[in-house]
C-alpha cells in the first residue's frame, strides 16, 4: 500500500477526523493510497454485504406496498364496506404519510446515525402493516395506511445517501439499480406469495388480514437485522476491518459530493438546493412519473382481473410485470455504467416503452387478453427510472445537507404524484379505468420532456465550466481532496462536472 502526502492544515485534519467518527483518523485515511487489488477487495466486500441488506429491505417495502392492491382480491373492500372513491383515497393516504415525513427525514438523516434510523423505521413500518389486520372500517384503514407511509419515508432517501458514502460516482448507477432490484423482485414474486397465502385453508381469519400479518411480521423482524448490520458510514461498517474502513473512506473522497459532511445540517446548502435548476427538473420529473406510479401500483390487481382472469389467477398474471422490469433494469443499468452520458437518455427510452404499453392497454380490444398482458408488463417499465434518479442525486449533488434536501424534495414530489394519480382511476370506470390510463400516459410524456431539459441543462453547465475553469482533468489530487473536505456544493466547486 503506497503513502500519499497532503498539504491540508491542522484545522481541516481535526474537523475531518471528527466527522469520520469511529476509530478512524483523517490523517490515516489520507496518508494511504490503496493498490487496485486492495480497492477491488474492499469494493467486493461492500457489494457482498451492503447491497443485499438494502435490496432485501426494498423488496419488503414494495411487497408491503403492493399488499393493499392484492388484498382487494381477498374481499378487503367488501369487508370494510368501501364504496366510491374510498379505495383510491386509501391508496393515496399512504403517500400523505410519506409526504409528511419526507421533509423531517431530510433533516434527521444528517443529524442521527443513518443506519440505525433506517432500521428503526423498518421495524415500525412492519408494525403499521400488521395493524391493517385490525381494521374494521375505512377510517381505520386510512389511519394504518398513513403511518405505514411515515415508516417507509426514510428508506429510499437513506439508501440513496448510503450509496453516495460507499461508492464512487461512476459506480453508483449500477449499485442504485442493484438495491432497487428488490422492488422488481417483489413485483415478480409478490403475486406468487399472495397466491400462496390465499390458498391457506383457514376459517379463523380472513385471507386479507393474514396477508398483512405475515408480511408485517417478516418486515419488523428484518428491521432488527438491519439494526445489527447496516452501517452509518464506511468508517463504522462492522463488516470491514479497520484498514478496509480507511480504504472505503479514501476511495470515495474524490466524489466531491460531501461524504464527510455528516452531523451538521447546513442551512446555506438547503437554500442553494431551492435555487438550483437541477433540483426542480428532478422534482418535476418525479411528480410526472409518479402520476402513473400511484394509479398503476394501486389498481394493477383490479385491472389485471378485468382482463378476464379469476382473482387468484390475476395475482399470478402480475409476474410478467416484474420480469419486464428486471430485464430492462439489467439492460439499462449495465449500459449506463459502461457508456458515458447514457443515463438520462436511457431513462427517456424506458419511459417511452411504458407509454407504448399503456397505449396497448387502452386501445386493444378486450378479447385480446395476451396483448393487454404484454401492455401491462411494458407499462410499468418506467419504474426502473427511480434508481437512476437516485443515482443522479448521489453523483450530481454535492454537499451532504444539500443532497438530503434535494432527496427530500424529490420524494415529496413522488408522494404528491402518487396522491394525485389514483384520483384519475374512477370507480365508475372499473375495471378498465380509461381516464386513469390516459392520465398515466400524460404524466410519462411530461417526464420525458423534463428529462430532456435536465440533459440539456447539464450539458450546457459542463461546457460553461470548461470555458471558465478549464478541464477537470487538470486538477491535481491534492486539490481534489481539498474540494471534498471543504464540504462545498456542486455549484461552488469549480472542478465539479455533472454526469449525464
Amino acid at each position: 500500500m503506497q503513502r500519499y502526502e497532503t498539504n491540508l492544515d491542522e484545522k481541516d485534519m481535526k474537523g475531518g477526523s471528527e466527522l469520520l467518527g469511529g476509530d478512524l483518523d483523517l490523517g490515516q485515511v489520507l496518508a494511504i493510497q490503496p493498490t487496485a487489488e486492495e480497492e477491488r477487495r474492499v469494493l467486493w466486500k461492500i457489494d457482498l454485504i451492503l447491497i443485499p441488506l438494502m435490496g432485501a429491505a426494498y423488496f419488503l417495502q414494495f411487497l408491503d406496498k403492493l399488499a393493499l392492491s392484492q388484498a382487494t382480491l381477498f374481499n378487503l373492500r367488501e369487508d370494510l364496506n368501501m364504496h366510491g372513491a374510498q379505495y383510491a383515497w386509501a391508496s393515496a393516504i399512504f403517500y400523505f404519510g410519506y409526504f409528511a415525513w419526507s421533509w423531517p427525514t431530510s433533516y434527521i438523516v444528517v443529524r442521527l446515525p443513518i443506519g440505525k434510523y433506517i432500521a428503526v423505521s423498518v421495524f415500525l413500518w412492519g408494525g403499521a402493516l400488521m395493524c391493517h389486520a385490525a381494521c374494521s372500517n375505512w377510517s381505520g384503514l386510512m389511519a394504518a395506511r398513513f403511518f405505514l407511509g411515515v415508516g417507509e419515508a426514510a428508506i429510499a432517501p437513506g439508501f440513496t445517501l448510503l450509496t453516495g458514502m460507499f461508492y464512487k460516482r461512476e459506480e453508483q448507477p449500477l449499485r442504485q439499480s442493484a438495491w432497487y432490484f428488490g422492488n422488481f423482485v417483489a413485483v415478480l414474486l409478490g403475486g406468487l406469495i399472495a397466491y400462496g397465502i390465499g390458498t391457506i385453508n383457514t376459517s379463523v381469519i380472513t385471507h386479507w388480514k393474514l396477508l398483512f400479518l405475515i408480511l408485517g411480521a417478516i418486515t419488523s423482524t428484518y428491521g432488527l437485522v438491519l439494526f445489527a448490520l447496516l452501517p452509518d458510514s464506511p468508517a463504522n461498517a462492522i463488516f470491514l476491518k479497520p484498514n478496509e474502513r480507511a480504504i472505503a473512506v479514501r476511495r470515495t473522497l474524490q466524489n466531491k459530493t460531501g461524504v464527510m459532511d455528516m452531523g451538521v445540517f447546513k442551512w446555506s446548502q438547503a437554500l442553494e438546493a431551492l435555487k438550483d435548476p437541477q433540483t426542480w427538473l428532478l422534482v418535476l420529473n418525479s411528480f410526472a412519473s409518479s402520476l402513473a406510479n400511484g394509479g398503476l401500483t394501486s389498481f394493477t390487481s383490479i385491472i389485471t382481473a378485468g382482463f378476464g382472469f379469476s382473482d387468484l389467477k390475476a395475482l399470478i398474471m402480475q409476474m410478467p410485470q416484474g420480469a419486464a422490469q428486471i430485464v430492462f433494469l439489467l439492460i439499462t443499468s449495465i449500459t449506463v455504467t459502461f457508456i458515458p452520458s447514457a443515463r438520462i437518455l436511457g431513462m427517456c427510452l424506458s419511459t417511452m416503452i411504458s407509454i407504448i404499453g399503456l397505449v396497448l392497454i387502452w386501445k386493444l380490444e378486450p378479447e385480446n387478453q395476451a396483448g393487454r398482458i404484454v401492455g401491462m408488463a411494458l407499462a410499468v417499465v418506467y419504474a426502473i427510472n427511480f434508481p437512476m434518479s437516485f443515482s443522479i442525486i448521489t453523483s450530481n449533488v454535492a454537499g451532504f445537507s444539500k443532497k438530503s434536501v434535494v432527496s427530500g424534495l424529490l420524494f415529496i414530489a413522488y408522494c404528491v404524484g402518487n396522491i394525485v394519480g389514483p384520483q384519475f382511476f374512477l370507480a365508475s370506470e372499473e375495471p378498465s379505468y380509461p381516464t386513469g390510463i390516459k392520465a398515466s400516459m400524460s404524466g410519462l410524456v411530461l417526464s420525458v420532456f423534463f428529462l430532456l431539459c435536465l440533459y440539456s441543462y447539464y450539458t450546457w453547465e459542463n461546457h460553461r465550466r470548461d470555458r471558465l475553469y478549464g478541464l477537470p482533468e487538470q486538477i491535481n489530487m491534492g486539490a481534489e481532496l481539498q474540494d471534498e473536505l471543504s464540504n462545498r456544493t456542486d455549484r461552488e466547486i469549480e472542478s465539479f462536472r455533472y454526469l449525464l
